[in-house]
């Protein structure tokens, strides 16, 4: 009794010094999972930095340029049809 009180003490004392998890149970825990670095800001700075996204004058002047794309496709009949009105539609009304 009073050695398994003195190896719980230790244990305890242990995990506290080393800074490891106590788990006397052994359940399934997510700290292991929890401890890992987060990988996130890894792939983020992998990308190189897209200065045109922060300029509203680059991306407005983007947004005109696929407006008028798309109106000269739609002169031509080569825009998108109206919602509804697509191949998958037409295949579902026959």
């Amino acid at each position: 009794m009073i050695a398994a009180a003195l190896n719980k003490g230790v244990t305890e004392a242990r995990a506290r010094i080393f800074g490891h998890v106590l788990n006397p149970t052994g359940q399934r825990s997510t700290h292991k999972l929890l401890r890992k670095k987060l990988i996130g800001d890894k792939v983020a700075e992998w990308y190189p930095y897209d200065i045109k996204k922060d300029d509203p004058l680059i991306m407005a002047r983007q947004e005109q340029e696929r407006l008028s794309k798309l109106e000269m496709l739609k002169r031509r009949g080569k825009g998108a049809p109206k919602k509804g009105q697509g191949r998958r539609a037409a295949k579902r009304n026959k």
